[in-house]
């Protein structure tokens, strides 16, 4: 047997190469990661860290949150991963906006079994220390959302498939061919019995006609982050508002949305042409991670528009506080987001050969889950 040889191969150290290499080494296959940078530096890392079950799409999506969220505990549990369970909430200050939500709890059982019900404006101040209860007339509480710090998150990751089930992870390290059973890599030919393409925003180096059938595209978002707070302050839960309701596919159906939608883009034109919605998230140090836009498009350019930012810190400070909201840190992200409502791209482009893209914004709440799917299929 040569030397170089692994049961299965997985290229891209992001969420997404992770989790399947995960679900592989679980099932006792030995396994081996290639990611071409030294470290993982794409969207995985330029994320809110956020798992948000709440959000997903109702059914199977759903479910497969919920799993990704217990595979996400396990990992913390046998590791010094940082992975609160802080739960979020959706604050209310109009009638439209608590409408979506009634009506989002009424027809949604399954969130409903998971704990998700209104509270009153005191009792989300008691759930969440960032909560602006100006004008605050009610509020969504969710249990379900944890919260992980993701540029700590990914590396502690890719060092628990090493230490707990021996997965040979390769950073720096990039795949430049395919022909199974051997894989052409710049650390030499390997042999694999299965591979999966988990390569994020590089639709370029394999199978690209793969990227160009299905249509993929590249949003591109801005972020911003504090610095720690003061005094060793705690968000709690997550919070969001009325903007984020018009985001998520857990709300689409509800009938009640069109109402909303169209307030909003009364009321924020310059948000919806922008694609922003906000939430606000804690890192394990302290600082607040505050975000963000969406743009979409095979090519953006690389350069931050201070309107975007200005736009979601003006949002943000109708719903949620801080001791200090100065920005430290500034920074774009760019992922692959599939088409017509897609959650995921799948794809066999030849026999042991599995393509995995397009997640959208929602790599670290399904990736672990998906995994689990591909590798049973």
């Amino acid at each position: 047997m040569p030397t170089n040889h692994a049961d299965t191969a997985v290229i891209g150290g992001g969420i997404v190469g992770l989790a399947h290499a995960l679900a592989a080494a679980k099932r006792g296959d030995r396994v081996v990661l290639f990611e071409r940078d030294d470290f993982s530096v794409g969207a995985s890392i330029r994320n809110f860290g956020l798992i948000w079950p709440v959000g997903q799409k109702r059914g199977a999506i759903y479910q497969r949150a919920l799993r990704a969220r217990e595979i996400w505990l396990e990992i913390a549990a046998k590791t010094d991963l940082w992975c609160p369970q802080t739960g979020s909430l959706h604050l209310v200050h109009h009638q439209d906006e608590e409408a979506v939500l009634e009506e989002f709890l009424a027809t949604t059982p399954a969130a409903r079994d998971q704990g998700c019900r209104m509270v009153t404006p005191a009792e989300a101040e008691q759930l969440g220390a960032g909560v602006n209860t100006d004008g605050l007339k009610a509020a969504m509480w969710s249990p379900t959302e944890l919260n992980v710090d993701p540029r700590r998150a990914i590396p502690t990751v890719a060092r628990y498939l090493a230490d707990e089930y021996g997965v040979d992870v390769r950073f720096g390290t990039t795949v430049r061919g395919i022909n199974l059973p051997h894989l052409d890599t710049t650390a030499g030919i390997w042999h694999a019995d299965r591979v999966f393409v988990c390569s994020g925003n590089d639709f370029e180096t394999l199978y690209p006609h793969v990227y160009s059938a299905a249509n993929l595209t590249r949003c591109k978002l801005q972020m911003l982050r504090t610095p720690p707070q003061p005094g060793n302050w705690q968000l709690d839960a997550t919070l969001c508002a009325g903007l984020t309701l018009l985001h998520y596919a857990a709300f689409k159906q509800c009938t009640s949305l069109s109402a909303l939608s169209e307030r909003m883009h009364e009321q924020f034109p310059f948000h919806g042409d922008n694609g922003i919605h906000v939430l606000l998230s804690q890192t394990a140090d302290g600082a607040l991670t505050i975000g963000d836009s969406h743009h979409y498009g095979k090519t953006h350019d690389p350069f931050e528009s201070e309107a975007v930012s200005e736009a979601i810190m003006d949002y943000l400070k109708t719903f949620a506080n801080a001791p200090d909201l100065s920005i430290a840190q500034r920074w774009t992200g760019y992922y692959p987001s599939a088409p017509r409502g897609a959650t995921e791209v799948v794809v066999n482009p030849e026999p042991g050969v599995t393509v995995v893209n397009g997640l959208g914004g929602a790599g670290m709440t399904l990736s672990f889950g998906l995994g689990e799917e591909n590798l049973a299929a």
